[in-house]
This record gives structure tokens, C-alpha cells and sequence, in this order.
């Protein structure tokens, strides 16, 4: 005979766990405005390179992330495309001091920082080549 309590909490746990998946696979690489760091900006000082002269892309990484290595590709690609713009990889376990300042929660997170350093959008994840594309026209109209 089976346990009735224990079939609700195995279906209440997998309900939990979907709508979790559902949640998180939406989310996953969008890029939004900057959230909680509206307002935010980050100096050439804070970055260890000079900002880019229209705009600015900052991958935040760690060394077991799986998707990093392809997100810094693509950003890279991105910005020797896109004249102006420079791309700059943050070593998230070596940065403690700006990774809390910028609330990164996972890696990749990408910030797009307009020519003042002012984070325009952000995605936790990797994002799509277009909405970076998309996001980096954002970020340098005038």
C-alpha cells in the first residue's frame, strides 16, 4: 500500500521543480535593463581597460563555467564588428570586490555599458548574438 503524504510531496516537489525549469529556461540570457543596477556605472578604473569609445561589453566568468567560453567568443566577435566598442572578461572568483558591487549571481553574466560606463542591459546567462547586437545599438544612440 502506498503512502498518500508521500505521493503529495513527491508531486508537490515536481510541480516545484518545473515551473523552477519553466521560469529559469525564460529568463536564461535575456538581456534586460540593468534591474536592481539601474543607475550603475563602472569606470575604466574598476574594468582594468579603458571603456569603449561608444560602447562597452563585460562578460563576468569563472573557470568551470560551460557556457563562458562561448559567450566570450561571441561578445569578442560582437565588438571587432562593431567599431568602438570593446569587450572585457571579469574573473568572477579573482573580482569578489565587483561581483557583489554588481550583484552577479551565476555565470556568464554580460553587462552592456553605454560609452559612460552606465549599464544599459544585462543578462544572467548566455545571451543571443542578436539581442546583443540589439543591445549595443541601444547603448551607443546619441
Amino acid at each position: 500500500m502506498s503512502d498518500p503524504i508521500g505521493l503529495v510531496v513527491a508531486a508537490v516537489v515536481l510541480v516545484a521543480a518545473t515551473v523552477f525549469g519553466l521560469v529559469r529556461a525564460r529568463r536564461d540570457g535575456r538581456l534586460r535593463s540593468g534591474g536592481r543596477g539601474d543607475g550603475l556605472r563602472l569606470s575604466s578604473g574598476e574594468l582594468g581597460v579603458a571603456l569603449g569609445e561608444r560602447a562597452t561589453l563585460v562578460q563576468f566568468s569563472t573557470a568551470l563555467c560551460a557556457t563562458c567560453p562561448g559567450t566570450r567568443r561571441m561578445l569578442a566577435g560582437v565588438a571587432a564588428e562593431t567599431p568602438g566598442v570593446h569587450h572585457v572578461e571579469i574573473d568572477a572568483e579573482t573580482r569578489l570586490d565587483l561581483v557583489r558591487r554588481v550583484e552577479v549571481m551565476r555565470t556568464p553574466t554580460v553587462l552592456v555599458l553605454d560609452r559612460a560606463g552606465r549599464v544599459v542591459r544585462r543578462a544572467s546567462g548566455a545571451p543571443a548574438r542578436a539581442d546583443v547586437v540589439s543591445a549595443v545599438e541601444l547603448a551607443t544612440a546619441d
